[in-house]
């Protein structure tokens, strides 16, 4: 919490002061890679990984599920830190609420609700706020206790990101990831455990039918697409052009999120990474790995997924998939 004289008062009132909080959005549709990006970007001095902060509310207020290091989120040094540099403590945070706002605010339904002219909004201008100002104060608050020079949010729904993007107080830059849709539907299909789970519930992450994967992916990227239309500062990352150079990737994000001079990555290499411990709070398990991964094309899905859902999901997302480069017609 931010007290009289601390410099980080003045970011409640002079919102062009160049110290505006940082963010490096990924904003997309899951299984697209967005975990692993994430890792190779965290380095915990340019960047610190926060992992999917749209599920802290539920995942880490609420059922106290293992942060990226290990620890259980209420037991965390790093977000107890935050919690208590932000409001107070998160004692002093109505999960619950949160979990209200999230309902009311946070749907792709609602982003021409966001992005509509305050006058206009009425009571939901009011929960759009209340709900961006707690992003606000987590992002501030990680940023004083990570040091690095900006966060990285790897929620990827696009309307927090909208609801992000008129906030004064924030430097928001979204990083679009986008993987064939093919491969994504295929993904969604996997029945995937998830060790952080404390309970009974929530112990496997949900799966989808290929049908419902198309339409998500086509509506997720449309709506990220629809950012640009605001002005906002986006890049598109395709998973593919990450795995065939993340060494480069990196460096390019790098210069995007306005990181100039940046030494390369540690621990990067062409095909392979080291991944350390982040306080992702919540994401794919790909964020509990330790030591050297091996970076290749995941291309299980030309054998697993059927021909008859491949060519599905291939006519319900054609006009993105070839405005994003991918062949619509696949190899036998």
């Amino acid at each position: 919490m931010t007290v009289a004289g601390d410099p980080r008062a003045a970011l409640q009132h002079d919102v062009d002061n160049p110290l505006r909080i940082r963010v490096l959005a990924l904003a997309g549709l899951g299984r697209s890679g967005t975990t692993l990006v994430e890792c190779a970007l965290a380095d915990g001095v340019t960047m610190a990984a926060l992992g999917e902060v749209v599920h802290l509310w539920e995942r880490g207020l609420v059922r106290d599920e293992l942060c990226g290091c290990g620890m259980p989120f209420g037991r965390c040094p790093f977000w107890q830190e935050v919690g208590s540099l932000a409001f107070g403590g998160w004692d002093r945070v109505d999960a619950r609420r949160m979990a209200v706002l999230k309902a009311r605010v946070d749907r792709v339904a609602n982003i021409p609700r966001i992005g509509a002219p305050p006058a206009a909004a009425g009571s939901f201008r009011h929960d759009l706020e209340d709900y961006r100002w707690h992003y606000e104060r987590i992002y501030e608050a990680a940023t004083t206790v990570s040091g690095a020079h900006l966060v990285v949010d790897s929620s990827k729904q696009p309307s927090l990101v909208h609801a992000l993007l008129s906030s004064q107080r924030l430097d928001v830059r979204v990083l679009h990831c986008v993987r064939d849709s093919r491969a994504v539907a295929y993904a969604w299909t996997k029945r995937v455990r998830r060790p952080e789970a404390r309970d009974a519930d929530g112990q496997f992450m949900t799966r989808y039918t290929p049908a419902k994967t198309a339409r998500h992916w086509s509506i997720h990227n449309s709506a990220v697409e629809a950012l640009r239309l605001r002005g906002a500062a986006v890049a598109r990352l395709r998973y593919e052009d990450f795995i065939a150079d993340p060494v480069g990737r990196v460096a390019w994000i790098q210069r995007f999120a306005g990181i100039d001079g940046a030494p390369p990555r540690v621990g990067l290499t062409r095909h392979t990474l080291e991944v350390t411990p982040q306080h992702s709070c919540s994401g794919n398990p790909l964020r509990f790995a330790r030591g050297t991964i091996a970076l290749r094309p995941d291309e299980d899905w030309r054998t697993g997924l059927p021909a008859a859902d491949a060519r599905m999901v291939t006519a319900l997302t054609a006009p993105l998939l070839a405005h994003y480069g991918y062949p619509l017609r696949t190899a036998p």
